[in-house]
């Protein structure tokens, strides 16, 4: 398994095309921005 870390507002880039971005860090809870394509399925 790949570990990353990342400070609010930094993204990390999957592929081409697929960004995740951390919105919010508040205590033990992170938010995640998840920006792809129509045509990629994100859950």
């Amino acid at each position: 398994m790949l570990v990353l870390s990342r400070q609010r507002d930094e993204t990390i880039m999957i592929g081409d095309d697929v960004e995740v971005t951390v919105v919010d860090i508040r205590g033990d809870k992170v938010r995640l921005g998840i920006n792809a394509p129509k045509e990629i399925s994100v859950h």
